[in-house]
């Protein structure tokens, strides 16, 4: 997951799709008090807490540059 005002990466699980693995990442502070944005995919709203998290749709924007900085990472290790 990215901070939406830094870019930084605040949250990363690899391996197998895995909400509670995304949500474990994340800083207790984040889990606290960070909405994540995220797509439709029906296991992040079992795993995150409706209080802090949304899903959207891409037309949004809010799910872009988590999806842009996967991309480029998995273009530069497996080019």
């Amino acid at each position: 997951m990215l901070a939406i005002e830094t870019s930084e990466i605040v949250g990363v699980y690899i391996g197998n799709r895995d909400a509670k693995g995304l949500w474990d990442s994340l800083p207790p502070v984040y889990r606290q008090c960070a909405v994540a944005f995220t797509d439709f995919w029906k296991l992040y709203d079992a795993i995150f807490p409706k209080k802090r998290h949304k899903s959207v749709g891409k037309e949004t924007g809010l799910t872009n540059r988590i999806e842009r900085s996967y991309h480029e990472t998995t273009y530069l290790s497996f080019g």
